[in-house]
């Protein structure tokens, strides 16, 4: 007998043959009130058949069509570039921006490395060995900027191992660049954006660089030259994100999947919802799955129909974003989840999962907000959850008396400390935020073994009341953000320190969504009015404040602009620092540069 799974994935199937997009439909339907009026803010549709299919995807995908292409399905995306743009490649790299000698050396051990999301498996974005000391923070001086071409987003999550980082972007390409001088080694194009870190796994002599993108895609490549070795899909389901950086142990990746179904689900027209948060293992050299686990055990079913005729499923969502957390002392794989789409409410969505490194399974898990059930589909009235996922990676500590502590922030503004030995026990919790569906700690925290630090987003925006999905809408250039410190042992506050001033340029707000990094006596922060600042751990004071937000120079001669962070926060290694700048969703400031800093000499 068939399993439901499997019904329905015939069901899906089937639906999908029989309303293959037409192109042409999906422009007059979405895209012609704008594109075939005269409009200073629209190109027409004349100008955009100039444009590479690949070029318009991109656009769709993560580019300043972002926000209008949310409702549209991956099929639809591509049915609408093929039906405007010219099937040709892109534009190659300019000479210039290439280095004289491309190669790449790893080595057994690569010094410095930051290995992906962080430095180690713990994922406390903490390193002594940073090159750089607190005398030196208040220093910090650009020594190169790169620009990503045709990019309006730099969201990207890098990774240093020796002289070599590795990072992806909004538009696919993935690059390896000389850390002294940005210049670059190989460039390999994905098919959608990257935005995880690549992590290397060592392959006989050579290293397989792993990294994911946002339409589904896992990739397998030779670090040392960009040549793909293998290329697969984790999650059949077309609004599959893979944000979160995959975790590796001894050749095996660990990769989270989560998923935009959420906010597509605002189409009246779109059944929502059917997507399950996941966690597949996967053989590093060749690509094959060693196990998968779902953050629902149910498979989706269809539960009644909304007044449109349409049917309404569930349960759904519980979407893993972040890097997932290795344990070698227990055995264990720690995710965090997000919210679930649609009702049913399920018990592991707002949670923190403990899986078996083995085999995937699940256990424990510890759900810190129940009932949580929100999407685009919702009304003020129908939601009965706030959108306070888990979103961030979990953190691994040990307290004063020496037992271990997972720190887990969540979206709600709240902090919380767990007891890995009793099934997720709640120590403490402690607020650090007012929270929201885009407040609390969105990316990620970081943790010295003294304090743990959380930045929090806290972003208004201009809404009209009872405004449930506000992506796009202008921002309050007065409210959110804050960085706090808590003492790890009891969640006591140590310091908080105050959001910066905004500025009157367009997009500005003092949210600070993005993952911070922490070196000794120093933690890193950036936020959403291109600010990215140094604090001092002992008590939260300013040490060093670079607006980001401005053009550059580029060695690679692309023009480049900087805008807001957000996203994958700061990298410190190697006696330098690098972060990207740009982030043209929800309302912030557009930019496409990584950006090197190194202190004054």
């Amino acid at each position: 007998m068939l399993t439901r799974s499997i019904l329905l994935g015939f069901l899906i199937l089937a639906v999908r043959a029989a309303g293959a997009a037409s192109g042409e439909a999906v422009y007059q339907k979405r895209c012609a009130g704008c594109h075939d009026a005269a409009s200073e803010r629209a190109p027409s549709r004349d100008a955009l058949k100039e444009l590479s299919v690949a070029r318009i995807l991109r656009t769709l995908d993560f580019g300043v069509m972002i926000n209008v292409a949310y409702p549209l399905s991956r099929e639809e995306r591509e049915a609408v570039a093929k039906y405007l743009g010219v099937d040709r490649p892109d534009a190659p790299a300019p000479a210039q921006a290439f280095c004289s000698d491309r190669t790449v050396t790893i080595g057994a051990s690569p010094t410095p490395a930051w290995k992906g999301w962080g430095p180690d498996l713990s994922n406390t974005r903490y390193t002594t060995a940073s090159g750089i000391s607190l005398n030196q923070a208040g220093k910090l001086k650009l020594k190169w900027a790169y620009a990503y071409a045709g990019d309006v987003s730099a969201f990207a999550a890098p990774t240093v191992l020796g002289k070599t980082l590795f990072v992806g972007s909004a538009g696919g390409a993935v690059q390896a660049l000389s850390t002294d001088t940005g210049c670059v080694r190989w460039l390999y194009q994905a098919s959608g954006p990257v935005r995880s870190a690549p992590v290397a796994v060592p392959n006989g002599a050579k290293h397989v660089l792993v990294f994911t993108d946002l339409t589904g895609w896992v990739y397998g490549i030779e670090a040392e030259t960009g040549t793909q070795l293998w290329k697969k899909k984790v999650e059949q389901h077309d609004t599959t994100r893979l944000t979160g950086t995959a975790a590796v142990l001894n050749g095996t990746v660990f990769v989270p999947a989560a998923s935009w179904e959420e906010t597509r689900s605002s189409n009246p027209e779109y059944a929502c919802c059917t997507f399950r948060g996941s966690i597949t293992a996967l053989r590093a050299k060749d690509g094959t799955q060693i196990w998968k686990t779902y953050t629902i055990r149910e498979t989706p079913a269809e539960h009644g129909k909304t007044p449109n005729g349409v049917g309404t499923w569930g349960p759904s969502g519980a979407g893993v974003w972040g890097s997932p957390t290795i344990d070698n002392k227990r055995g264990l794989l720690y995710i965090a989840t997000g919210d679930n789409f649609s009702s049913p409410a399920s018990d592991m969505s707002d949670a923190v999962l403990a899986l078996d490194i083995k085999n995937g399974r699940i256990v424990w898990s510890k759900q810190v907000t129940p009932g949580d059930v929100f999407s685009g589909a919702c009304t003020g009235s129908t939601c009965p959850g706030p959108d306070h996922d888990v979103g961030s990676s979990v953190l691994i500590e040990k307290l004063p008396n020496g037992r271990d502590v997972l720190l887990a922030g969540q979206k709600s503004g709240v902090v919380f400390a767990l007891d890995p030995d009793r099934k997720g026990e709640i120590l403490w919790q402690t607020r650090v935020g007012k929270g929201g569906t885009n407040g609390g700690v969105q990316w990620g925290m970081a943790s010295d073994g003294k304090q743990v630090y959380a930045a929090v987003s806290d972003v208004v925006r201009k809404a009209s009341p009872g405004a449930v999905i506000q992506v796009g809408l202008p921002l309050d250039p007065t409210q959110g953000g804050g960085l706090t410190a808590l003492r790890i042992g009891t969640g006591e506050k140590a310091w908080y320190a105050a959001p910066g001033k905004c500025s009157d340029k367009p997009g500005c707000s003092p949210a600070q969504p993005s993952a911070v990094t922490a070196i000794p006596g120093v933690v890193f922060s950036g936020s959403v009015d291109g600010h990215l600042r140094a604090f001092a751990t002992e008590d939260g004071r300013v040490l060093w404040d670079f607006d980001t937000a401005r053009e550059y120079k580029t060695v690679n001669g692309v023009p480049g602009k900087g805008g807001s962070l957000d996203g994958a926060g700061p990298v410190a290694v190697g006696g330098m620092l690098f972060v990207n700048s740009g982030y043209a969703r929800n309302g912030g400031m557009a930019g496409n540069v990584l950006l090197a800093f190194a202190p004054e000499e």
